[in-house]
């Protein structure tokens, strides 16, 4: 009898250190990124041990991860019925409410996690600090003041060190990022997620062979670490994206790396959500509509997919499928809506209000205006992609349309086509007006085009069109002294250039412009001054009837 009560006592005792080692099991198919299996475990030791609370914790945390708030709730609301660690469940109660930009529920939520706290336990004030930081909302300030209390009582606690790592990262406070990422690494040399991110880093400074060094590293130490060829991936693609001279082969380590680390993590579904915002980095549409279609054909009810579906639909010139697959992405509150999604919803309106033959659906183009405008809210550099949508209206003679593109990179000076969007917003404005049929000029629009060439003659002081561009904004708004004062600076700065540069059929034509303008503005106040400049045209041009017939009228 004693000994069948010894032999139960090991079993038990033996089964506890399977689920505990089932957990840790759990946390590190987590940190892999392989959320598979780590659901699978998790699912299995909720099934098997339905008091152990920290199990539907973390399986919570990988559905909020995945953007899937409804089954995270499920499993925190279900934890805290459970006997052990159910208090951590209320920490991710709570990151629901951050994410709902409730912070007094939040708080309420996380007083309660740590209420019965011991003198030791360190756990609440870590994963707290990780809430903080992970929120769709978050706060790197209490993120850090909750993980400061982690590290207060166990200063090398790994964890602790990494999620501090993590918050000053959000923060912007590289110098403190890098130093706790050390020395969680330090602290635990098996914690790789760490030394990946002192690579991580690097990438941000785009110090691109210096984070491809790091991530060898990694590699180095495990070869197997998924997660690692994903950072591989996004440094190709980016060096790539800054250096293009290094495209192609670039974007292809990228490709590789990226298809590395898929075959390292799972081909889930989430797994293939991955796969497809990589695809949209690189803008392979065509392998993206297929992804987005296998998706369909496994899960109808993951919102993410219709994002995918649209960006693709819009590439591949469905308009319809894409505004339907956004309107619907985009309607839902609890879905993460970053700045793509209302540029693509903004675009494809766009598309569909505009045409070849240059007709547009004014209604149509203005709504795709108005999705934009949220999506540079947002993340102010999608006006980067919008150049080539602006050049393209531009080439149709739709200037006016080619402006509210162009206006969105014109105001950026952080965009790298800042200069480039400046020059055509001042021009579609321009001819936007001078080829009005009825109407009136718009001065206010006039007047914002000046400012575009105003700015780059202060990225540019050598473009000397601006000048030129200048005086014709002014010859519509009818403001003599204005056309006057530009002219006379474009002849100044093109004579100075030479005869070679006034030899030029081209130069040759403006310079008459800007004769012929000057001796208008001339003609009612200083007639003298105005046959100077039109015997000036003639000089250049001597059949030019314009200046001929003014010479005689002045005369």
């Amino acid at each position: 009898m004693n000994k069948f009560k010894i032999f139960s006592l090991a079993f038990v005792a033996s089964a506890s250190v399977v689920k505990a080692q089932d957990v840790k099991e759990a946390k590190k198919a987590v940190d892999a990124e392989q959320f598979q299996k780590a659901k699978s475990l998790l699912k299995s030791i909720i099934k098997d041990k339905p008091s152990d609370g920290e199990a539907d914790f973390i399986l919570g945390n990988v559905y909020l991860n995945q953007g899937v708030a409804d089954s995270a709730k499920i499993y925190y609301s279900k934890g805290i019925e459970a006997s052990d660690k159910k208090n951590l469940n209320y920490i991710g109660l709570g990151q629901l409410e951050l994410d709902n930009k409730n912070t007094a529920g939040a708080q309420a939520n996380f007083t309660l996690a740590t209420k019965d706290m011991k003198r030791k336990d360190v756990d609440e004030f870590i994963y707290i600090g990780k809430a903080y930081t992970n929120s769709v909302n978050p706060d790197y300030t209490n993120a850090v003041a909750s993980l400061k209390k982690a590290l207060l009582i166990d200063p090398q606690n790994a964890s602790a060190l990494l999620a501090i790592g993590d918050a000053y990262y959000g923060a912007n406070n590289q110098n403190e990022a890098y130093k706790a990422y050390r020395d969680a690494f330090t602290a635990d040399p098996t914690l790789l997620r760490a030394k990946m991110q002192l690579g991580v880093l690097l990438k941000g400074a785009k110090s691109y062979d210096e984070a491809i060094k790091s991530f060898n590293e990694v590699i180095a130490l495990n070869p197997n670490y998924g997660p690692v060829y994903r950072e591989l991936a996004e440094t190709y693609y980016k060096w790539g994206r800054n250096k293009p001279s290094t495209a192609k082969v670039n974007l292809q380590h990228a490709i590789t790396n990226y298809e590395k680390y898929l075959s390292l993590t799972d081909y889930s579904l989430d797994s293939k959500m991955r796969h497809a915002d990589f695809l949209i980095l690189v803008k392979d549409y065509k392998s993206l509509e297929t992804v987005a279609n296998k998706m369909i054909a496994e899960d109808k009810v993951n919102p993410r997919i219709f994002r995918y579906l649209g960006y693709a639909a819009y590439e591949n010139g469905n308009v319809e499928v894409a505004i339907k697959s956004l309107e619907d992405y985009v309607k839902v509150p609890t879905n993460k809506v970053i700045g793509s999604d209302y540029m693509y919803l903004g675009l494809s309106k766009i598309k569909k209000g505009t045409n070849a033959e240059g007709a547009v659906d004014q209604a149509s183009f203005d709504a795709g205006i108005a999705d934009i405008k949220k999506a540079v809210e947002l993340e102010p550099l999608v006006v980067e992609e919008l150049n080539e949508l602006g050049k393209g209206l531009f080439g149709k003679k739709q200037f006016a349309q080619a402006a509210a593109i162009f206006e969105f990179g014109a105001l950026n000076k952080e965009s790298k086509n800042y200069l480039d969007d400046n020059v055509y917003y001042g021009i579609s404005v321009y001819y936007a007006n001078a080829n009005k049929t009825n109407g009136a000029a718009d001065a206010a629009q006039l007047a914002k085009a000046e400012e575009a060439f105003d700015r780059i003659l202060v990225a540019s002081p050598t473009y000397d069109e601006a000048y030129l561009y200048k005086g014709r904004i002014n010859n519509l708004l009818e403001k003599d002294d204005l056309i006057i004062k530009n002219y006379e600076e474009y002849i100044t700065r093109t004579t100075a250039k030479g005869a070679d540069e006034l030899a030029k059929p081209a130069t040759v034509k403006k310079m008459i412009e800007a004769y012929n303008s000057i001796g208008a503005s001339y003609a009612n106040t200083d007639k003298v001054k105005a046959v100077e400049y039109f015997n000036k045209t003639l000089v250049l041009d001597p059949a030019n009837a314009y200046a001929s017939q003014s010479v005689k009228a002045l005369k």
